[in-house]
């Protein structure tokens, strides 16, 4: 199957992508609903997931991507494939995390990944990047206790902001005393991260473990 050419960069500021995502019937989306979930936001072609849906039976995931050609092939793909407990959605992130999450099963939401996001290298389109506050307030909402958010990039000032946005939230604890992760804690690299590493060039890792937080 041919890949389907979409733009690289999205701007989710623009107002085609202000609409949020409805909740979504988990019982139609997965045949095991209250099985752990892994939250991939930004999946991109889906690859990642696709591989570790097949490794990891026992747990559901879902991939959140705003560009819709690349949602559609990659649901096409799970089709063909059978996966029962793998979905991909098209949304904007930044707008849709609350109410699709809301709607999960209690408990369920036990990983989050955030891959080589797009960089947006101006100041001025900061603001375009996916991980804001906002996200992480959402995220230490609904992960479980003991839930890990793992976070990379081949952009260094990309994977500072990302750690230190959610250093800076009580719900999450860097895990390990290292700057950096010097590999990924996952049983599958992301294509981005396979080239990224032939070419010699580094990969900037970081992982959050949700805790108990009183009220």
């Amino acid at each position: 199957m041919a890949a389907v050419r979409v733009r690289q960069h999205v701007n989710p500021l623009a107002q085609k992508y202000q609409t949020p995502a409805s909740p979504l019937d988990w019982k139609n989306v997965y045949a095991q609903p209250n099985q752990q979930l892994h939250l991939d936001i930004g999946c991109a072609r889906g690859q990642f997931l696709l591989n570790m849906a097949q490794i990891e039976p026992n747990w559901n995931y879902l991939g959140l991507e705003i560009r819709e050609p690349l949602v559609v092939e990659a649901n096409k793909l799970r089709s063909e494939l059978g996966l029962t407990n793998l979905h991909y959605l098209f949304c904007n992130a930044n707008n849709s995390l609350r109410s699709l999450l809301s709607s999960l099963p209690s408990g369920t939401l036990q990983r989050v990944t955030i891959q080589f996001p797009d960089p947006w290298f101006k100041t001025r389109h900061a603001k375009r990047r996916v991980v804001q506050s906002e996200l992480v307030e959402e995220l230490a909402d609904y992960l479980t206790v003991g839930g890990v958010v793992f976070l990379q990039s081949d952009m260094k000032f990309v994977a500072v902001e990302m750690r230190d946005r959610f250093a800076a939230h009580r719900a999450f604890e860097k895990f390990g005393t290292e700057e950096w992760l010097m590999e990924n804690p996952l049983p599958v690299p992301t294509e981005r991260e396979i080239t990224t590493q032939k070419k010699g060039e580094p990969v900037y890792r970081t992982l959050f473990i949700k805790r108990e937080v009183a009220n």
